[in-house]
């Protein structure tokens, strides 16, 4: 019972990073206007993200434009749509590998092949996080870079948006998740290996009857 419990919280973990690479990947912020000029007039705010830019405005109003061309794109957007999308899919296989395999579901019967199969679920949920981590690093290392470089006009440095911090807590919970999926299977699969036989030895009676205690 404490297993099963355990690969729920996991396939939870999971589902909820899944979710949050999604909304990342989808939010328009990943790189933000930073305002470090001291007389600096704040009248607008740009946002820029995988799939648009937006600007808004001081009175509220935010205007997004969609970009135009996918080959004139920088390649750390480029690779961004690219793995966002595939932790996306993968994130919906490893959900329905999971539930296949899980303790709660009778999909399979349980055994050696219901734990593998849950195992390779929580697999892709790892391999979907160390995917997601590669262009949110990858983001955050060019705005880092940027905003130190004195070379760099102060109206074209960036800082790190909201949707970096979503997919790092995204990433995170998509790791911690495909472990307690892992680690649950495979100590379950272990405690199944060894089963434990127990047989008393049959006996015959001076009547030539069995004894009725070997049958307790």
């Amino acid at each position: 019972m404490t297993s099963a419990a355990v690969e729920i919280l996991g396939l939870g973990l999971g589902i909820l990073g899944w979710v949050g690479v999604i909304l990342a990947c989808g939010l328009p912020m990943w790189q933000v206007s930073a305002f470090i000029d001291v007389n600096i007039v704040v009248a607008q705010t740009i946002w820029e993200g995988l799939w648009m830019n937006c600007v808004v405005q001081s009175t509220g109003q935010m205007q997004c434009k969609v970009y135009d061309s996918i080959l004139a794109l920088k390649p750390e957007v480029q690779a961004g749509r690219a793995l966002t999308v595939i932790v996306a899919l993968l994130g919906l296989v490893a959900l329905m590998v999971t539930v296949v395999g899980a303790q709660c579901t009778n999909c399979i019967r349980p055994g050696k092949m219901k734990s593998r199969i849950v195992i390779v679920g929580g697999a892709i949920y790892i391999l979907c996080g160390i995917l997601v981590l590669i262009p949110l690093c990858w983001f955050a290392n060019i705005v880092i870079s940027d905003f130190y470089d004195p070379t760099v006009p102060s109206s074209q440095k960036r800082e790190m948006g909201a949707a970096l911090y979503i997919g790092w807590a995204a990433t995170a919970l998509l790791l911690f998740g495909g472990c307690l999926i892992c680690c649950c299977s495979c100590s379950q699969r272990d405690e199944s290996s060894f089963p434990v036989k127990y047989s008393a030895p049959r006996r015959p009676t001076s009547n030539g009857e069995y004894d009725k205690k070997n049958y307790v």
